[in-house]
């Protein structure tokens, strides 16, 4: 048995166990919805028509869930003005399961169980995400309380050896006793540092050879000056004296 039903200002052709999609209606899920404007009712040949409704008839279904609907882009355009806009749009929508058809003393019903499954979990499932109706009451579940593990010993760390070996010619502090615990200052202990080693006796020669080396260098230039001098001298003439007129007159 079929039937044609009018909601929201739209007409739809129904069965018994089959999903429908109307506008939005009031109701919570699980909850159950009639419908009494019926416009004709048919069973194989025979049909019945009503004028405008069948007295009687109705159809009854469950509630699955109460969604938005696809987007719908709405464009608007004026040529030469540079105007332009775009809106989205989604109309609310019921998910309906048509469980029984009756009127004129027949009524057919669907033997089927309702699931209130809905679409964003069927989608969650198939992308493998988590369930977002599901998710959120396994979280309200309060956690069992863990018990509490003994607390583990920890093992005692050597102590620290503050005997460290200490550079050479350093201070070495040393702890101080009980008695001398009211001295302002710490006693410390010179190490004593190593002897200098002796210079060997090589080196001594060698410093004497440069001290008596070094005048001698410095003297020779003067030596060499002197005899390019003496050398220079003779070779220059004695200038020749004017001669003196014999009358001893007046040159």
């Amino acid at each position: 048995m079929y039937a044609v039903i009018k909601t929201g200002g739209k007409q739809y052709r129904v069965q018994p166990g089959d999903v429908l999609v109307v506008e939005k209606l009031d109701g919570d899920a699980g909850s159950e919805v009639s419908f009494d404007q019926v416009l004709a009712m048919g069973e194989g040949a025979d049909v019945t028509l009503g004028a405008p409704m069948i007295e009687g008839a109705f159809v009854k279904a469950t509630l699955i869930e109460t969604r938005k609907g696809e987007k719908v882009k709405i464009f608007k355009k004026i040529r030469r003005q540079g105007y332009r806009r775009t809106k989205g749009h989604r109309q609310p929508e019921s998910v309906l399961r048509v469980t029984s058809i009756g009127g004129q003393g027949k009524e057919t019903k669907w033997d089927g169980e309702v699931d209130l499954t809905t679409r964003a979990t069927i989608n969650a499932r198939a992308r493998g995400f988590k369930d977002p109706v599901e998710a959120p009451a396994a979280e309200a579940k309060p956690a069992k309380a863990a018990k509490p593990a003994a607390p583990k010993a920890k093992a005692a760390k050597p102590a620290k050896d503050e005997t460290k070996a200490a550079p050479e010619g350093a201070l070495v502090e040393q702890p101080i006793s009980e008695v001398e615990a009211g001295a302002p200052e710490t006693v410390a202990a010179e190490k004593p540092a190593k002897k200098a080693a002796e210079p060997k006796k090589a080196a001594a020669p060698k410093a004497e050879a440069k001290t008596e080396e070094a005048p001698k260098a410095k003297a020779a230039p003067k030596a060499a000056k002197a005899e390019t001098k003496s050398d220079a001298a003779p070779a220059k003439k004695p200038a020749a004296k004017k001669a003196k007129p014999a009358d001893g007159g007046e040159a």
